[in-house]
């Protein structure tokens, strides 16, 4: 039986990439989004053709627990978790509106928690289950505009090692990846003079991130590490 791999926000981006990287390496792929139709679309585009969609709003913790029992019901226990579901609402501090601070920290950061704790029973009845949390460059180094989109990456990465510690003993891995500025709807409206500031001189995409969450997830030797895919950006941050 191929292994079960769950994508949370795996219908675009860094998400969507993961996915298909995944099913290509013989996944069983159980795609997550707010969005049905991109959730279907993804699935039809997969190789192969035993994965599903499942719609659901990570800020929401009754979607994610009656998410988690329909995998568990229609596809058996979970090998991997991949949490890239987030949101960006950048603004200086003192322009940030209460409820995208909310918004910001749900998403980012207490969905990945949930999705976490939720996905965890059927991950102790799996031999080599693996987690992997997708944080930000920026969660290490901060930026100007992003304070609290920093301080919900930041919380992730802490997150991630303090769980890492958790569930060793259950042979259960769980790591972070940290990209930089990578080429997704998200970051649509960066201007391309910032590749100016980038050592490597472009943009990454988001395969190259994908192929970084595969090897933490196969990797069976490592946990509770950060491994920052940004072409260099934080040695110049």
């Amino acid at each position: 039986m191929s292994r079960l791999a769950v994508v949370f926000g795996g219908s675009r981006g860094i998400g969507r990439a993961v996915s298909r990287l995944l099913a290509v390496r013989g996944c069983r792929l159980a795609v997550v989004s707010r969005n049905e139709d991109a959730a279907q679309t993804t699935v039809a585009s997969l190789y192969g053709d035993d994965h599903v969609a499942f719609t659901c709003d990570v800020f929401k913790e009754q979607e994610v627990q009656k998410t988690f029992e329909s995998i568990q019901k229609m596809c058996g226990n979970i090998s991997y978790l991949v949490n890239a579901a987030g949101i960006n609402r950048d603004a200086l501090l003192l322009r940030t509106k209460p409820e995208d601070m909310v918004a910001l920290l749900h998403t980012n950061l207490l969905g990945s928690i949930l999705t976490c704790k939720t996905a965890l029973r059927s991950m102790l009845h799996t031999q080599g289950a693996a987690i992997v949390n997708i944080g930000s460059v920026v969660g290490l180094k901060g930026n100007a505009g992003q304070c609290v989109y920093s301080a919900s990456k930041a919380g992730l990465e802490g997150f991630t090692r303090s769980l890492a510690k958790e569930v060793a003993s259950r042979n259960i891995r769980v790591n972070l990846v940290a990209p930089g500025f990578i080429r997704t709807d998200m970051t649509a409206e960066l201007k391309e003079d910032m590749i100016r500031s980038i050592p490597l001189g472009r943009f990454g995409e988001p395969e190259e991130v994908a192929q970084v969450v595969l090897f933490l997830l196969e990797s069976s030797y490592i946990t509770g590490q950060v491994l920052v895919v940004d072409g260099g950006l934080q040695l110049v941050m």
